[in-house]
This record gives C-alpha cells, structure tokens and sequence, in this order.
C-alpha cells in the first residue's frame, strides 16, 4: 500500500466493532498512503491529505492481498490500489476497528496519546521501565499489561517475559525500582526479557512458523520448567482477568 493511491473502497457493512466515520470511503479514495506505521497494536497508514487511517486487527482480523471474488462473507473492506493490489480485511468476529484522523485528532486519540514507549525502541529500557513501576502497588503482571508503561505487550508475552526474567507475576511492580525509580536488577533482567521474547516471536511470524512449542510457560500448565536445573512445574492462575502462566520455583 506505501506510495500507492485508493482508486476505489469497498465497505461491505455499517460497522466493525465501531461504527466506520461518515463518509469513510469518499475520503479515501484518490488518497496516496505516504507511509505505513504501527503504535502498539494499531497500524498507521498517513495519507496525502494528511488524515491518518487507524487500522486494529482485533481478536480475528487479517489483511489478505488478492483478489476477492466471490467475496467471503466475512470481507468487510476491500482497498482497490493503484499499485493494482488488491487488499482485503477480512475479520469473522468484527473486533477490528478502522477508523479515520485529522491531525487534530490523531494528536488527542484517547488510546493513542496516553500510550508508553515501543518495547523494540532505543526509547524503552531498564531506567525507563522502573521509572514507571515506581511506587506502584499493583502486581508486576498487571503493570506490565497497562499500556501507559510499555505499549503493545499483551498477555502472553508478558508471561514469557517475565519467565525469562525469572520475576513472579505476583511480584509488587514498585520492587523493580529504588524509591528514587533507579532501575534494580530486576529491571534490568525485565527490560531486556522482554525485547528478547519480542525478537523471536518477530522472526517466528516472519518465517510462519506457527506451531506448537513456541511458548515457554504459556499454556503449559503442569509441564517442567524450561530453565536449566529448575525442578518447577508451571502453574496457572487468574489475575487481573487474564491467566498467568509462571514457575512457582525461580520466579520470585
């Protein structure tokens, strides 16, 4: 889609999970997408009028390039290109949402503008993240899930993360922190378990490796523990509504 331009747009259905801005596909159409970017789990394509089309996949959306004749019952928006691609978003369960931004808007996004560093960005590190957990009550699983500490980890990488860090999910956030927000070594383990877990399910995805086994604790409730020399089995438990997945022995 970078440097092609909508000819046409078919919108297939009055709604995703949220109704499609008034005359959504009138401004798009004859639109250049100068660039494509993605701010935690939204994908950002900034057109030539300087709008922004805000793009979230939700729990079951995809993109599928091609044509899509017939059209399955579940392709919701159809892109036409002039680069003659033809994109397709497709999403059974219509948790996506597209949705199109002024600048004004795009700047006063309700999610958008409150969300916290890119954990793959030189801008997230140890002293950043302790920054944030500082004096927090909360567990460190929750905190971790609060997008205004780090943006776009959801609930298994947090998990993994926190395995590969050996931290307990239970764990107090404020402990990874002086009382001055210094990072302790905690921190440091945290902070760089976490773009370590990113890093590989990145070149997974890119090689479509989607099998079984990927996951060190997730889903794999009453297995040995993956670290060496760690006689633990892998617990579950429910917290914030979510199941965490942890080793009760070297996570503390």
């Amino acid at each position: 889609m970078t440097g092609a331009r909508f000819v046409d747009v078919e919108v297939r259905r009055p709604d995703l999970r949220t109704a499609f801005p008034r005359r959504f596909a009138a401004r798009l159409k004859g639109q250049t997408v100068e660039r494509l970017d993605r701010r935690a789990k939204y994908l950002l394509a900034v057109l030539s009028s300087g709008d922004t089309l805000l793009m979230h996949l939700g729990m079951s959306g995809s993109f599928r390039v091609g044509d899509p004749s017939p059209p399955g019952r579940h392709d919701h928006v159809v892109f036409h290109m002039s680069s003659g691609a033809i994109v397709t978003f497709n999403d059974p369960r219509r948790f996506g949402v597209m949705d199109l931004l002024t600048p004004r808007q795009l700047a006063a996004h309700p999610t958008l503008s409150r969300l916290g560093p890119e954990p793959l960005s030189a801008a997230f590190n140890a002293s950043v993240l302790a920054r944030a957990c500082r004096g927090k009550k909360t567990s460190l699983k929750a905190a971790l899930l609060d997008q205004r500490v780090v943006a776009g980890l959801g609930n298994i990488y947090v998990s993994e993360a926190l395995h590969v860090a050996r931290l307990s999910p239970q764990r107090q956030a404020s402990t990874i922190a002086t009382a001055s927000g210094a990072p302790r070594p905690g921190a440091v383990r945290l902070a760089a378990a976490i773009k370590q877990v990113l890093q590989e399910a990145v070149a997974r995805a890119s090689k479509a490796r989607y099998r079984g086994g990927r996951f060190r604790v997730y889903d794999r409730a009453g297995e040995r523990c993956r670290h060496t020399n760690c006689a633990g089995v892998i617990a579950q438990r429910t917290q914030t509504g979510r199941t965490t997945y942890y080793c009760p022995v070297c996570q503390k």
